[in-house]
Parts: structure tokens; sequence; C-alpha cells
């Protein structure tokens, strides 16, 4: 077991102080290819770690770094490396609760997922991180639309992960293809109540792994997380109709991230953002971003400027690294807002048009109602400032990408999120992510959104009181 408290405390020590954290530094000079274990903690620590706890009647309740539907946290991550400094080469679980790595096997696995996803990226990476997801942990409330709760909750995490990895000046990419028998062995995963999801390569190294080694059949005792489970079948069928079951599959199916042509836009009534720059934004670190974020629980319904908001949309939808997307900047989710409170923009529905950085207003008019109602009857939509869709022409994604598309929508639905989470909180604003009336949400945008369905639902405005904001 290789304990990481010692360096998560010095890590939310750092992450708490006014200056300038090493990371910084170290990127201004070089980029920093191949983490050390104290790297990696941080990594781990502000993507799915513990950050505070919280006293109810029913006993203590932990919150982690990164949002998750009922705080339930069903995502879980496992480390594959070869020989770090501080970390002998292997397989690990990495435990939040104890914040540890346990090691499954030892020697250096890498080729194993080299072989799997057929990616330069692992190929070179002395580093690999690995998500799964828990069916039960979610589905005991959620029951089966826990299946899109793993890309929403996945996404908020890895959008945590991917602006520390920046911070560190580490590079890293999301892959969704990878073959994914070959990737459930080496965790030894029971996969009828855990699989995997996705891998990420950080770092980068000029030695390739060795040969993939052989993967015996390891068998571990776990704890139940109750004395029943409910099956719910399916979210395996679900999973089981997007499996890759060959690294020529995985490299065809990577193959259609292509640029999809843009929406068709049905007015030019036309309003271009305008974000602060970088030099005017808080310059507060990622760490301590993280550390404060959390979900609001009620909305002051006070208007945000159209300066932090514009800041918000722009910096949460700049792109994701990820192997499902011809670009970064490519994005198969479109966003749909409606707007409330937002000075020098009228109340209404709007489209946002990436590609020109700009709201186009679909009709004006006070919908807080309608956002109450499409939030399942919740007024948290109804009192922020804007609520903010996001949704996808599913069918084309599916004709595209076949199944594993559903898998790459909701996984980028939930970045998305988890970016706009740290884009409102670096400006001390407020957000939340929801789930939603699905056809109601179509009905509502269209015809524009006609063909679209709703994958994620995040609100954003100020918070009532600071003692409501807490984390999910």
């Amino acid at each position: 077991m290789a304990a990481l408290s010692a360096i998560a405390d010095k890590g939310k020590a750092r992450a708490g102080s006014t200056e300038r954290p090493a990371a910084k530094t170290a990127q201004a000079e070089s980029l920093r290819h191949s983490p050390d274990l104290a790297t990696l903690a941080q990594l781990l620590y502000f993507s799915a770690g513990i950050t505070r706890t919280k006293e109810f009647p029913g006993g203590e309740i932990h919150f982690r770094a990164a949002s998750c539907t009922g705080a339930l946290y069903e995502i879980e991550l496992y480390v594959v490396c070869g020989d770090l400094p501080g970390l002998p080469a292997g397989v690990y679980h990495f435990n939040p609760g104890d914040f540890a790595l346990r090691r499954l096997r030892a020697g250096d696995s890498r080729g194993a997922l080299m072989a799997a996803t057929n990616e330069p990226g692992v190929r070179h990476a002395p580093v690999i991180l690995v998500s799964t997801g828990t069916y039960w942990r979610n589905a005991w409330k959620y029951q089966a639309r826990t299946y899109r709760h793993f890309g929403w909750d996945n996404g908020t995490l890895h959008a945590n992960l991917l602006a520390t990895c920046a911070a560190h000046g580490l590079p890293a990419r999301v892959l969704c293809g990878f073959v994914d028998d070959d990737v459930n062995r080496l965790l030894a995963l029971d996969t009828q109540r855990e699989v995997a999801l996705t891998l990420v390569p950080l770092g980068h190294v000029d030695a390739e792994p060795p040969a993939p080694p052989q993967i015996p059949v390891l068998h571990f005792e776990t704890v139940s997380y109750s004395k029943k489970e409910v099956d719910y079948p399916e979210m395996r069928a679900m999973h089981a109709a997007s499996l890759l079951d060959s690294a020529d599959e995985v490299s065809a199916w990577r193959k259609s991230a292509c640029a999809r042509p843009p929406d068709e836009l049905r007015t030019e009534k036309i309003f271009p953002l305008e974000p602060f720059a970088d030099d005017d934004i808080p310059r507060d670190t990622i760490e301590q971003v993280i550390l404060r974020r959390g979900s609001s629980r009620k909305f002051a319904r006070q208007p945000v400027t159209f300066r932090e908001f514009s800041t918000v949309l722009d910096r949460s939808t700049r792109g994701i690294p990820a192997d499902f997307l011809a670009a970064p900047h490519e994005l198969l989710n479109d966003l749909y807002v409606i707007v409330h409170a937002v000075d020098g923009l009228a109340p209404g529905a709007y489209f946002f048009d990436c590609a020109r950085g700009a709201l186009v207003s679909l009709k004006e008019g006070n919908f807080r109602d309608d956002a109450y109602y499409l939030g399942l009857e919740q007024d948290l939509p109804a009192g922020a400032a804007a609520a903010l869709f996001y949704m996808a022409d599913l069918r084309a994604i599916l004709e595209r990408f076949g199944n594993r598309g559903y898998r790459a929508v909701q996984l980028e639905a939930g970045i998305l999120g988890g970016k706009l989470y740290l884009a409102a909180y670096a400006q001390r604003l407020g957000a939340t992510g929801l789930t939603f009336y699905d056809d109601e949400v179509t009905e509502f945008f269209s015809p524009h959104a006609a063909s679209k369905s709703a994958i994620f639902l995040m609100a954003v405005g100020h918070s009532a009181k600071r003692s409501l904001v807490m984390p999910k």
C-alpha cells in the first residue's frame, strides 16, 4: 500500500497559499512529462479526493473534489504505471477514504493497455489513470438512470483532472475507445457490478513499455454495499451494446472522430460573448477553486454580469482533449440556455453558437416557470441567473460512432458541466448540476432543437447564502 496522506496534507497547504504554486513555475520553464508520486497524489486528490466532511444527525458525510449525483461517488480510479519516483511499477486502486494506493498487480502492465487502446499516447505515457463505474452504489437511488450518471459523474471528475494536469504542465488525453474485456481483466473487475469507463494517459516519455504481460485471474474479497442489491439489467445491457472487442475495432471506432457540420441558424439576432481577458479574472490557483467548489442549493435570483456569464461559457467550452473529438474545440453536445438574469441580455431562450462565440436568440420572455418544470420541478434552474442544457443529436452520433457514441456524448456533457463548475467558482459564482424531463426540454427549444435529446443540465448564478453552498 502506498500511503499518500502526508503528500495530500502538503498539497492542501500549498493550495491554500497565496503564493504562486511550484507547478505553475515548472510549467513556465518546461512541461513536466513524467509525474512523481507527489504530483500523482495532487492529481488524485483534486479529482477524486475527500476535500471536506460534514456532520449530520445520521453521521458524518465525506464530500469529494468533484460533484456527483446524490453524493454517491460511484466512480473509482485505478493507476497503471511504470516505475515512478516513490512508486514501483504496478496496477493500483485509489482509495479516497485513507488516501492510499493499494497494489493489485506488481510490475509494468502498461503494455496491456497499449494493446487494448492502440493509442500513441498510451504507448509513451508513464502513468495511465483508469476510471470505472460501480452500478449499485448509484442505482439504489437512481435505478437504471445510473448509466447516464456514469457519464456525468465521470465527466465532472475528469474536468478537475484535466484542469489540474494543465496547472502542472502535464499532458493528458481522455480515451473512450479501448478493448473493454482486456481492461476489465487487468483491473480484476466483476463486470456484473463494476466496469471500466475511460483511460487517461498522463505525461510522455520516450521509452515504450515492455510487451504485454500475462494477466492471471485475481480474486479479491470485497465488502457488500448493502445486504440486498436490486438488479437493473438495463444498465448492463446498455453497456454490453457498446463494447469494443479488438484493437482493430478500437482504431476503426476512433476514426469516426471527424468534424461535423455546424447547426443551421434560424436567426441572426446574435450577441457575441464578451469574456474577461485572462489578466482580468481572479488569479486563484486551480487547487483553491476546487477546494471551495460545491453545488449551490439555492440561488439568490440576482443578475450576473454579461462578462461573467460570457466567461463561464467561453472557458467551459474551449475544448476537450479526447479521442472521440477531431479537434479539442470540436464538441458532440450543443448548448441551449434559458436566461433569467444576465445584465445586458434580455430574458429568453438562446442557442450558443460555439464556433462564433455568440448567443443566438430563439425567443424572448420570462421562462422561470418553464425552467422550474423542465428541471424536474426543482427551484434551482428557476432561481439561477441561467439554466444551461447540453443537447445532442443522438441519431447522428450513433450513426457516426455506433453505440459507443452514447458513452462519449454523456461523458463529454459531464466534462463540460465540470468545466462550467470551475469557471463559475473561479469568479465566485455558484453552480449545480441537475436532472430534467427529457422530451419536454426538446419541445421547449424546438424547432431549433427538434432533432436533439437533452443530455445534461447545469444552473449558474449567485448562491443565496454561503452556508447553503454545500458539496454535492
